[in-house]
């Protein structure tokens, strides 16, 4: 980061509640400290907090760097008054010495060599005294003019969504930087789909474009429907008898109709069938499929002539062992 212009009205040791002679240590853990306290999602429309927010931010920014930290202490102690120009002004002379790696000279009007255009434009990205005082801070033109615009980061939110608006689409509202932002879910999202919303994160830095939201949406179960992809999944009660012997049966679809489905003789719970084009359909020409799951339901309570037939299939059933399989697939 090169030097900016008003390093020399900022204390950025105050806005961290620190000495100057701070260790890397402190600093970070200060920083984490006021970015907990006075984070814009913690304080919704606090201003003092996110004025706060970001005197901390920026602080940490050039405190954190250490060549950054070392230009900031130097111009913080010539505004301060500990430089003078004039000849022989040894605190001044000190001062650069660090960025020029040489000793610094003066003649008697307080101009300076060439050696300290050499300096100055190591200290402040390129920029030498301007004798028609134009530039920035005091004639020197490169305070604040190399500075890159910095990207602000992302927001991170998640929403959660019944089934039926995963389907149909809708809008939402959420919070970024103590403000409602309002975001269009498509139709046909899935359960921990990421949308994005450009330009609402955190401001840049510098004049740098600001961040986005990442808005992670999670969608509601459903006690029958189960939506993956465009493709839904429905668990379908059928009877002992239907199962058994096959049947046809209807089955509601999520857009309110209804389609026939043909249950196989002898099929069991958890069966998948495939209904091709009854998913869901976010835009024309593009609709996933359904898929049955059946789940045969046998009654809690039996009539004496129910039981009585039941019994009669259990004896001429008997040889029909539904776990002989079962068993020898579970040996070890």
């Amino acid at each position: 980061m090169a030097a900016s212009q008003d390093w020399m009205s900022k204390d950025f040791y105050a806005a961290l509640g620190l000495n100057k002679d701070a260790s890397e240590a402190e600093i970070k853990k200060a920083y984490n400290t006021y970015a907990r306290k006075y984070h814009p999602d913690r304080n919704p429309g606090d201003k003092a907090a996110e004025e706060k927010f970001k005197a901390a931010s920026e602080a940490y920014q050039v405190l954190s760097n250490a060549e950054d930290r070392k230009q900031y202490d130097a111009i913080r102690s010539m505004a301060g008054g500990g430089a003078r120009f004039s000849s022989g002004a040894g605190g001044f002379e000190d001062i650069f010495s660090s960025f020029g790696g040489g000793n610094v000279r003066f003649n008697t009007g307080g101009n300076a060599t060439p050696g300290f255009e050499d300096i100055l434009s190591q200290m402040f990205g390129g920029g030498a005294p301007q004798p028609n005082g134009q530039g920035g801070f005091g004639g020197f033109g490169g305070f604040g003019s190399r500075r890159r615009p910095e990207r602000g980061s992302d927001v991170q939110a998640e929403i959660s969504i019944p089934l039926r608006q995963a389907i149909d689409g809708t809008t939402v509202t959420v919070t970024s930087n103590g403000e409602k932002v309002t975001a269009k879910i498509p139709a046909g999202i899935t359960d921990g789909q990421k949308i994005r919303i450009k330009g609402k994160g955190r401001p840049g830095v510098n004049g740098g474009e600001p961040g986005d939201v990442l808005v992670k949406v999670s969608v509601e179960p459903h006690p029958v429907y189960e939506l993956k992809g465009k493709d839904i999944y429905v668990n379908v009660p059928v009877s002992f008898d239907e199962a058994a012997l096959g049947a046809t049966i209807e089955v509601p679809t999520v857009y309110g109709n209804k389609v026939k489905v043909k249950v196989p003789a002898g099929s069991s719970s958890d069966k998948l069938m495939r209904v091709r084009g009854k998913g869901v359909q976010p835009k024309k020409g593009d609709q996933g499929d359904m898929y049955v799951r059946l789940k045969v339901v046998v009654p809690k309570r039996l009539s004496d002539e129910a039981r009585a037939v039941v019994e009669q299939f259990r004896e001429v059933t008997a040889e029909a062992d539904p776990r002989r399989e079962f068993e020898d697939m579970a040996k070890i």
